[in-house]
């Protein structure tokens, strides 16, 4: 599959070098910044039942390859996680 984008091949050395020049120059923010301006555009363009659409495509990939068990691992973590335990206030 040819490449006609301009610089170099994704993956390559040469483009983690200018991956890291521009972070260097613009900050982590940048990524943020321009990562939600581009999702907004798609939301635009498509929708937001495209991200539902998507999700679930992701779901069940994750399920087929994670087993359904998975979820429940999850889910278990995630609720251990926002316990709190009591303490005594006397």
């Amino acid at each position: 599959m040819a490449n006609n984008k301009r610089g170099p091949e994704p993956g390559s050395q040469n483009a983690k070098h200018g991956g890291q020049a521009v972070r260097e120059k613009y900050g982590p923010e940048f990524y943020s910044k321009i990562g939600k301006k581009g999702g907004e555009t798609v939301k635009e363009k498509r929708g937001p039942q495209f991200y539902a659409e998507i999700g679930k495509k992701g779901g069940e990939s994750t399920k087929r390859q994670q087993g359904s068990q998975f979820y429940s691992r999850i889910g278990k973590k995630g609720g251990e996680r926002g316990r709190t335990t009591p303490t005594d206030k006397e």
